[in-house]
């Protein structure tokens, strides 16, 4: 390095690193790029300058440290004046006149110097630069407070800068649109160009110490207006205040303890007991491998032995954003048991539509009433309208889609009483609306596009698997549904996920999908018994079977070809 330039022999990767150099204010990422540069590591610098962060509808997310593949001040900056720059583009003066909300949580990574909360001043100063008001809360919140702030103020959008229940060392950026959802295309597409055309920071854009008169704190009104709006739907105040039941609550490390507490006060719940060691933030998540409820009971050691010190037969659990939520219930064995995200689904989706018919006699209105899934979530709702006679509908992976169609529905004059997906996400209320190497992933897919057929121009999917054929295939990467007259699929797809569902004579169905925020290809398996058939143990035999031959038939051959071999 001659002069702050960095030279490592690849003329695009120094080029990253010098306009880097030039861009950065942050002394602790400057002299961790220096370091780097110094010492020739040159696969570290690839790694944090490789490809720029991509820019999607779930936003951001990251590992925070230097370099334009990571989480920090400068990047944050680069992506809010090309969210801003997009923004006035949509809004116009609009923008000036509504402002924008940006929340936190309490993620850091002190070498790099980065926080969540530091990178929402850094945020809100981009906004206050051009002039737009910003509701910056003044402390953590959980995630839902900003889309609801969004609503009830009527902005154009938010940002609340979390990465929910990723490791310790990732932050991210999720971005709300003006109908209080997590935006869909095009507009992904079209912050990420106004993103690569406004990379220079503007100047004012580092300032973060100045007491601009259009930065607003809504903390107090937020705070007050969101526990007065659950509280429209508490249908039995007065059982909650005599019931005995005894429930242990952990927020994981997270934001949730205070808020949890503030939602049981608005039901005249007694207080939950809450799991000590994981009551406050703590970025290092220092009692959890993974501070992410769905991984089940790892995460709940600490609330079970709580439980049993109190007598309690109820455990809940957020992920560190409070957006998701776990729940066990002990067993008359003494036996503690974790209910997936579909049994919950199917639990509040019931209970939501009895409260409904309870509060609604006239079961006219019931042909307006909604219920929403994701395309790999249970069915069961289905099952219920069907019997009851409300609308379910089928929406892709994620809540920006299930609420962006709740939006529409409820613009349409609809009722929503329900929304959930399988990964421990559920909306109750319309008021509320690092990767596996990215060519494995690819190939485990496209395997199963050109199934025993070298040819890859032909598509040929699985006709059957173990033993069992398979009768229908929706492919939503590349809009293939063979069970359309002209095999197009109905549902939106998208080029940049894997998903592909099947559906087998026996009444199974497995969805294989890439996650959006974790290093794993998930599936979700379900089997629709024949009327009549009330063997639940072979049932579960046959499914576990069908479990079984998936991963040995579709994906074993092809993770024991692609994956790194261990030394």
């Amino acid at each position: 390095m001659e002069n702050g330039l960095s030279s490592t022999g690849d003329i695009k990767l120094d080029q990253a690193i010098n306009q880097w150099l030039q861009f950065d204010k942050n002394p602790q990422t400057v002299a961790l790029v220096h370091g780097l540069v110094k010492e020739g590591a040159v696969g570290e610098l690839r790694r944090c300058f490789g490809s720029r962060m991509e820019f999607g509808t779930a936003g951001l997310r990251a590992a925070m440290g230097p370099g334009i593949s990571c989480m920090n001040d400068l990047t944050i900056i680069q992506t809010t004046q090309g969210f801003c720059k997009y923004l006035e583009h949509c809004f116009g003066e609009g923008l000036k006149e509504r402002g924008v909300v940006v929340g936190f949580d309490a993620r850091a990574h002190p070498p790099s110097g980065g926080s969540s909360k530091h990178f929402a001043s850094l945020a809100a100063a981009v906004f206050t630069s051009r002039g737009v008001p910003v509701h910056l809360f003044c402390d953590i919140t959980p995630t839902p407070f900003v889309p609801f702030t969004v609503s009830h103020l009527g902005l154009c959008a938010g940002i609340m800068v979390t990465a929910s229940h990723n490791p310790k060392q990732d932050n991210g950026y999720k971005v709300y649109w003006e109908n209080g959802a997590q935006i869909v295309p095009p507009h992904d597409k079209g912050i990420s160009v106004a993103i690569e055309a406004n990379l220079e920071p503007w100047p004012e854009s580092w300032d973060t110490t100045s007491h601009s008169p259009l930065l607003k704190d809504p903390y107090q009104d937020i705070h007050t207006e969101y526990y007065r709006t659950i509280q429209q739907h508490c249908h039995h105040r007065e059982i909650n205040k005599s019931s005995e039941v005894k429930i242990v609550h952990t927020s994981v490390h997270g934001v949730g303890h205070t808020f949890v507490q503030s939602a049981f006060k608005a039901f005249d719940l007694r207080p939950p007991y809450a799991v000590e060691e994981q009551k406050d933030p703590d970025p290092e998540f220092p009692t959890v491998q993974y501070p992410n409820p769905e991984e089940g009971e790892g995460v709940l050691t600490l609330s079970f032995a709580l439980a049993e010190r109190e007598g309690a037969s109820v455990v809940l659990a957020n992920d560190p954003d409070a957006d998701r939520l776990a729940i066990a219930e002990k067993q008359k064995g003494g036996q503690w048991r974790v209910f997936s995200g579909n049994e919950l689904g199917a639990l509040l989706g019931w209970w939501v539509y009895q409260c409904w018919k309870q509060t609604n006699p006239d079961q006219s209105t019931v042909k307006a009433v909604y219920m929403l899934a994701s395309t790999v979530s249970s069915k069961i709702l289905r099952a219920i309208a069907l019997k009851e006679g409300f609308h379910f509908e089928e929406t892709l992976t994620g809540f920006k889609w299930m609420g962006n169609r709740a939006r529409e529905l409820l613009d349409q004059h609809k009722i929503v009483l329900f929304a959930f997906e399988e990964a421990i996400g559920y909306m109750c209320s319309s008021a509320l609306l690092n990767k596996p190497p990215g060519e494995v992933i690819r190939a485990m897919f496209d395997r199963l596009r050109h199934y025993g057929n070298q040819d890859q121009e032909a598509v040929s999917y699985p006709r059957q698997c173990g033993g069992v054929p398979i009768t229908a295939v929706r492919d939503l990467t590349t809009g293939y549904d063979s069970n359309q007259t002209d095999n197009k699929a109905v549902l939106p797809t998208s080029t940049s996920s894997q998903m592909i569902t099947f559906t087998f004579s026996n009444g199974g169905v497995a969805t294989m999908r890439t996650s959006g925020t974790e290093p794993k290809i998930k599936y979700y398996t379900e089997l629709c018994a024949a009327p009549g058939n009330s063997d639940v143990k072979g049932l579960q035999k046959e499914l576990d079977d069908l479990v079984d031959a998936i991963i040995e038939d579709f994906f074993q051959p092809m993770k024991n070809n692609l994956l790194p071999k261990p030394e």
